[in-house]
């Protein structure tokens, strides 16, 4: 049965222009886009508001966060998933690649589990038995200074679709931790470390980088080429450590901590991902280099909402107002992110595209997100 609606009198924010007019979403795609004020009978009057394509979400912590909602709680995972599909539809997200984390430290008092290869069957499980609103796909997270690794990346194959990988040190004294202070306010807040104890897992970590930094990080590019997904590096400092990224293959850079690195991945053709808490806050929590500064610089590409779903959007409109150009912003977290993901068919507002689009109007500087539907069906 054909199911088509039409939304007229709306602020189309299209790939590169905002136009008003009207979009029709046919069997699950956009089927007509006109401009114009005119409210055919069978249409739905926007009243003027927004109208962009579904958000495109790389790199989320917040699936985590709903698996332990409090220090050592373990939330069931399939209500976890639900909540967090939830959440991100009430974002306006519309396709999301879920951050799960591989490579684990178990002889440290098991510090950090395993739980990759189990969260991504759960997540699977439920996307083929149409239990989420979204669209979900699989981000490995491959934490280099581990235990684990290479073991955690052989429990996958190309049969999982994995999307993207992205190589992350973690080791401090360099990339997002360059200032150890920094590194000790996180880690004592988080785990309620001592000093002789937060010095501990310090030496600790260092002893793991040098026993398996190089072994992981090439298991890391091989597993991304088998798998078929794009690779991305994770808080590039300096311009060597982008071309070294660029020699592994890496397509994307998640938080380069520095303009210098930002700059290295321009020239290098690698497309930059910042957060989008970053912009709201106007800088970064670990001191390094401030969003705005990328954007001011035309050196950034990709906004992801980090660990902040509600930040997305907010974000993406900062950055229009910043440039005086509410097409790029929105570019940011629809077209960039898929095109660099390589999802063709998602993020523009097009005819043969999917009908991923939000609904949304703005009051003081806040976006107030009215409506979210994933191909064609309204999921908020």
């Amino acid at each position: 049965m054909t199911q088509e609606i039409t939304f007229a009198n709306a602020t189309l924010i299209l790939k590169e222009t905002v136009v008003t007019g009207a979009i029709r979403l046919r069997d699950g795609m956009i089927s007509d886009i006109t401009t114009g004020t005119s409210i055919p009978k069978d249409a739905y009057d926007m009243e003027g508001d927004y109208i962009a394509a579904g958000l495109v979400e790389l790199h989320t912590d917040n699936l985590e966060r709903h698996m332990t909602p409090r220090p050592k709680v373990d939330w069931p995972h399939r209500a976890a998933i639900m909540a967090h599909d939830r959440e991100l539809a009430g974002a306006g997200i519309t396709t999301v690649f879920d951050a799960i984390r591989v490579g684990s430290i178990i002889s440290d008092g098991n510090r950090y589990q395993r739980y990759a290869r189990a969260m991504a069957d759960e997540i699977l499980w439920m996307r083929d038995a149409g239990a989420l609103r979204i669209s979900h796909h699989i981000h490995l997270r491959a934490e280099v200074c581990s235990e684990t690794l290479q073991e955690e990346l052989a429990e996958f194959g190309p049969q999982d679709r994995i999307g993207i990988v992205s190589m992350m040190d973690h080791t401090p004294g360099q990339r997002q931790f360059r200032d150890l202070t920094k590194f000790e306010a996180y880690m004592r807040g988080k785990h309620s470390f001592g000093e002789a104890e937060f010095l501990a897992h310090v030496d600790y970590l260092y002893s793991l980088q040098k026993q398996f930094g190089a072994i992981h990080e090439a298991a890391t590019v091989a597993a991304a080429a088998h798998y078929g997904a794009a690779l991305a590096s994770h808080d590039d400092t300096t311009a060597a450590q982008v071309d070294t990224s660029h020699s592994h293959g890496v397509k994307l850079a998640e938080f380069p901590t520095t303009l210098e690195a930002a700059q290295a991945c321009h020239a290098r053709g690698i497309a930059t991902i910042m957060g989008a808490p970053n912009v709201i806050r106007g800088g970064s929590h670990s001191g390094n280099v401030a969003a705005l500064d990328l954007a001011q610089a035309d050196r950034l590409d990709i906004l992801s909402s980090d660990y902040v779903p509600a930040g997305l959007l907010m974000a993406a409109l900062q950055l229009g107002d910043l440039w005086g150009n509410l097409a790029r912003g929105l570019a940011t977290v629809t077209h960039a992110p898929a095109l660099h993901s390589g999802l063709s068919d998602r993020g523009t507002l097009e005819i043969g595209m999917r009908a991923d689009i939000i609904r949304f109007k703005r009051l003081d500087g806040l976006a107030i997100l009215k409506e979210t539907w994933s191909e064609g069906q309204r999921v908020f």
